[in-house]
């Protein structure tokens, strides 16, 4: 057994709180001299007064014992490189409670110190063992059955809790989300993966309650039950007076919640599970009876501080961290058990001791275990592509009669229609998705009744009905946390977000919580979504820097975010094949950007042209991903790489480069711009005499470094390469927008200094 040495002068000097807080339990039994009630059964309530009965008290003071001693653990084998996380749960056990009075089938979503609620919901199913799975994550062991050693997680895919690393609040929206999901598949006819009555789990701390992202989450439930509309998630926050260093002040929690309407506010113990049981239960009965958005304001403490190297003494007086250690809901369990005549002194303490001993032994076994050492193995569930299957998905045609359905006869399918324009032909793929996938909603600001901003999902409220295409409030993080929630119940959400400018609103919701998902899940869980921006510049009449966004490397630097770009009609159609595809078959988060000021083109080089107009494509075709179109094959004097609005200038300035210097010039639309395809640019550059790079972007960070980058290190770093890009700026107002961003003449320009 390995014991964690105790020191009075430690106690007195201030130093090392795991070892007090340790030595206090031992001692408060020792020292334990109050009245001792007679013994009871099983299911006896545990103190005259309480719901809880004598096996469920039993059951959650071991699940107690267990988180405090994972964390005593921690704060030892850290030192020793043996575990690498030292953020605890002491202080929270109560938690457990939450656990206890859920159901395993109830999708939690849950704060770093939710060591307590795992331990409890373990006993949910046989044959699970909280000590040892939770060693391995602590351990970074590629056995960790939640995260394959990727990163310390709660989580368990058997257990429906999803493992996740959030920023400050952001798993509150798309905790609201799943539940929303959870009523919302009755309306669609979607057989869910948990009962119907199931509900949505959230937990967190006070101080997060202020973020804005909690903010919008309270703010989107309330506004959902204000409708009448079921939202069955549970918010817990665990409320221990403190954020890190930074207090929070007495009764602002309560202050805050009491009073929210359509937000129901319930107050339980945390630190006393007499007591606290019967408030527990009561909040989560009130949530899964009445559907509605719940606030359980759960006390708790915070003993040992924020994590290892969180050393209170430094910034808190001895005075006030004894107090802190005195409120400490183990050292009130201990004597719930003694006074219920449960255990002696005795036995109270072999089981403490057994505990750690247990937790000990797990942690060092699971040292021994594999970690991680290849970056293949890290990687791994990060962008999973399976290609022959998602090609197979993106062509299947079996929903024929669906379509038909869909767009009203057989005469007025979009394939048996002259060619057409980007935004009638994005329109017409979104009913063959919404065909397709029964499963699919499409949602977002306008795009119902009115179909847009730009009248893109125009008409399909009405094929498909106000339960699988609607309006959301206006609030980007809360409709990509709607995306999460239809997606973890396994629908397939085609969310919009009005402006690119708009998404770096609710940016993390994609970075730190749906692409982050298959990563610390080890591809467990998913987010498939199919995410439609509207995007870049060049609107005519109508600007600014909200509505003539090229900022896509936000977009670029998620990890495993597919990003695509299509120009014209026919490409968008089989682009978006490819993405809802991607999204079935591989659980890939994708992001449609939509040119905007392509939406109404339909003229190439001169008015009334109709030469940017193109056949719908029939079911069947799709666009594999990475793949580009290439315009004039054979060309070599000059090969043009670019995406969405620089196609159309490039083939514009092709024409004037061939009248002033003679040269063919090739036109390389890469239509996919996360994961670039490094291979195909390459390939396209060793034959040329001469490279631009055309990105409409900013020049720093732009799509364009990491084409030239794909250039050079492909082995045509000597070819002569000029790049057109926007300017380091924010886009002004009307004319004055395309002196920041890159025309026609510019691309001329680059090709004359070539020449």
């Amino acid at each position: 057994m390995t014991a964690i040495p105790y020191s009075l002068t430690a106690r007195h000097k201030g130093f090392n709180r795991a070892e007090i807080v340790d030595q206090n339990f031992t001692e408060f039994v020792q020292l334990w001299q109050g009245e001792v009630h007679a013994p009871h059964g099983a299911h006896s309530p545990v103190l005259p007064g309480s719901t809880l009965d004598a096996q469920g008290f039993r059951e959650l003071l071991e699940s107690q014992l267990i988180s405090r001693h994972l964390d005593l653990m921690a704060r030892v084998l850290r030192v020793q490189n043996k575990v690498f996380y030292t953020i605890g749960s002491s202080g929270h056990e109560g938690n457990a409670m939450v656990a206890r009075l859920t159901r395993h089938t109830d999708p939690a979503f849950l704060h770093y110190r939710s060591g307590g609620f795992m331990a409890e919901r373990f006993r949910k199913l046989p044959g699970m063992d909280p000590v040892m799975d939770s060693a391995l994550s602590f351990a970074a062991s590629m056995e960790d059955p939640a995260s394959g050693g990727r990163h310390k997680v709660w989580g368990s895919k058997p257990l429906w809790v999803l493992p996740q690393t959030s920023t400050i609040a952001s798993h509150l929206p798309k905790a609201l989300g799943t539940a929303v999901a959870i009523e919302q598949a009755r309306r669609i006819g979607h057989k869910l993966p948990i009962p119907e009555d199931s509900i949505a789990i959230c937990s967190f701390g006070d101080a997060s309650s202020n973020h804005a992202t909690a903010q919008t989450a309270f703010n989107a439930a309330a506004w959902t039950a204000y409708q009448k509309l079921p939202a069955p998630v549970l918010y817990v926050c665990e409320d221990n007076g403190i954020g890190i260093s930074v207090k929070t002040p007495n009764g602002w929690v309560a202050n805050n919640f009491r009073h929210r309407a359509d937000l129901d506010y319930f107050y339980a113990d945390g630190l006393d599970l007499a007591n606290g049981y019967a408030q527990v239960q009561e909040a989560v009965e009130h949530c899964r009876h009445t559907r509605r958005p719940t606030f359980l304001h759960l006390r708790t403490t915070r003993v040992m501080g924020h994590a290892g190297t969180d050393f209170e003494i430094e910034w808190r007086s001895v005075e006030e961290l004894f107090a802190v250690e005195a409120s400490d809901p183990l050292l009130r369990s201990a004597e719930i058990a003694l006074s219920s005549g449960l255990y002696t002194k005795e036995s109270l303490l072999a089981l403490y001791e057994a505990t750690r001993k247990r937790c000990f032994e797990a942690a060092e076994d699971a040292d021994r275990r594999p970690r991680l050492t290849t970056l293949d193995e890290v990687m791994k569930p990060l962008a999973p592509y399976t290609p022959d299957v998602v090609k197979a998905e993106a062509e299947r045609t079996d929903y024929q009669d669906r379509r038909i359905a869909a767009f009203g006869s057989e005469e007025k399918l979009p394939e048996n229609q002259p060619p057409r324009h980007l935004a009638i032909q994005i329109g017409q793929a979104l009913h063959d998705i919404m065909a397709k996938y029964p499963e699919s909603l499409l949602f977002g600001e306008d795009v119902a009744q009115k179909g847009g901003v730009y009248t893109v999902t125009k008409g399909l409220q009405k094929a498909f009905k106000g339960s699988r295409v609607f309006n959301t409030l206006l609030d980007e993080t809360i409709i990509l946390g709607l995306a999460q929630g239809y997606a973890n119940m396994g629908m397939l959400p085609l969310p919009e977000i009005q402006y690119l400018a708009y998404f770096h609103n609710a940016c993390d919701q994609i970075r730190g919580e749906a692409a982050s998902l298959q990563f610390f899940s080890n591809n467990q869980y998913r987010n498939p979504m199919v995410m439609r921006v509207a995007s870049l510049g060049y609107q005519k009449g109508f600007g600014g820097h909200f509505h003539n966004d090229n900022s896509i490397a936000a977009l670029r630097d998620i990890p495993g975010l597919v990003v695509g770009c299509p120009s014209r009609g026919d490409d968008a159609a089989t682009m978006l094949r490819t993405m809802t595809a991607l999204a079935k078959v591989d659980g890939r988060v994708c992001a449609y950007l939509e040119p905007i000021a392509l939406y109404m083109t339909k003229d190439l080089y001169e008015a009334a042209d109709g030469q940017w107009q193109f056949a719908y494509p029939a079911p069947g075709e799709a666009m594999t991903l990475g793949e580009g179109r290439i315009y004039n094959e054979d060309a070599t004097d000059l090969v043009v790489f670019t995406f969405g609005n620089g196609v159309t200038m490039s083939l514009r300035a092709a024409r004037t480069i061939k009248a002033e210097l003679g040269w063919k010039v090739r036109v390389v639309d890469l239509r996919w711009l996360a994961p670039l395809n490094d291979a195909f640019i390459a390939a396209q550059a060793k034959s040329a005499k001469r490279i631009i790079v055309l990105d409409e972007g900013r020049k720093s960070a732009g799509v364009g470094e990491g084409i030239i980058t794909a250039i050079v290190e492909g082995g045509s770093g000597a070819t002569p390469l000029e790049r057109v890009v926007g300017a380091d700026t924010y886009t002004p107002l009307a004319g004055a927008a395309l002196l920041v961003l890159p025309g026609d003449a510019d691309v001329v320009a680059a090709a004359r200094k070539l020449a």
